[in-house]
């Protein structure tokens, strides 16, 4: 009875196991509703499970991606402001243009397409180097702003429009005394009432009558630099002035120790006079 019993329920058994199989596996060639409900509600799940899955994976590479245009915008930016300061034109970059790009496909390595993992990881590394770059151009403006306030801090302007110089910088015959002397600037003539300029931007320490230089300008540009404009007929600043790069400072004049109208510029370092030629050949 008991190994009769068994046996009947294993019939049972398998013959239902047998009938889910075929049910199943048949279901649309069946055409049993319940059966049709139930694979119908178990495929709309795992739709709904992948569309999630996908949903969630574009969400995060689509914040990844606004995050990447963001910085792409401030390195366009960036790239149009080092070259206005390495004094190339931003055009020649096409910092707005996509580059072309091609080549044949490898015939050694087939190609495969990214999985939504290479792609994410793709996207992380891209972050990752745009950041990088992002901060090593930054250290680049910073230091080619630097270099270029430098330099306007350098008298390499020429002081009055003219060509030519009366006397040059270094020993001469002096024109009053006749004696062998050393001249420690360079003599430009003009007419009297010519337009002086400062020839870098700086701060005036002096500006009046010296009884050897007649109406002078001396104009700190800071780095231990200072200028003199000597002999002028007018000043138009006074110490204390902060002083733009080319902005009128005084009049050319024949006052103090001078033989006639022109303009004495000198170049100090550190107190010592420079030949001013060096500096002016230095803006060409």
């Amino acid at each position: 009875m008991v190994a009769g019993g068994l046996a009947l329920a294993a019939t049972v058994v398998a013959l239902a196991g047998a009938l889910f199989y075929v049910t199943v596996r048949h279901a649309t060639d069946i055409k049993l509703p319940i059966v049709e409900s139930l694979v119908l509600s178990a495929q709309q799940e795992q739709t709904r499970k992948t569309e999630g899955f996908l949903r969630e994976n574009l969400d995060a590479m689509a914040i990844k991606l606004g995050q990447m245009q963001a910085q792409l915008m401030r390195l366009d930016a960036l790239g149009e402001r080092l070259s206005a300061l390495s004094g190339l034109k931003p055009q020649e970059f096409r910092f707005n243009e996509i580059p072309g790009r091609g080549g044949a496909i490898s015939n050694s390595v087939p190609p495969r397409s990214l999985s939504m993992e290479d792609l994410g990881r793709e996207l992380d590394s891209l972050s990752r180097q745009m950041e990088n770059r992002t901060d090593h151009l930054g250290i680049l403006e910073s230091t080619l702003f630097d270099a270029r306030v430098k330099k306007k801090l350098m008298p390499t302007i020429t002081p009055v429009e003219g060509s030519w110089n009366a006397s040059s910088f270094g020993w001469r015959i002096d024109p009053i005394t006749g004696q062998h002397a050393l001249h420690e600037g360079i003599d430009f003539i003009a007419d009297v009432g010519t337009p002086v300029f400062a020839a870098a931007g700086g701060v005036v320490i002096f500006a009046e009558h010296h009884y050897q230089y007649g109406n002078m300008v001396e104009i700190d540009h800071g780095n231990d630099f200072i200028t003199r404009y000597a002999h002028a007929s007018k000043l138009f600043v006074k110490v204390g002035d902060v002083v733009q790069r080319g902005r009128k400072v005084a009049s050319v004049g024949s006052t103090g120790r001078s033989t006639g109208p022109h303009l004495h510029f000198e170049v100090r370092y550190r107190g010592v006079a420079q030949n001013p030629a060096r500096f002016l050949r230095a803006a060409n």
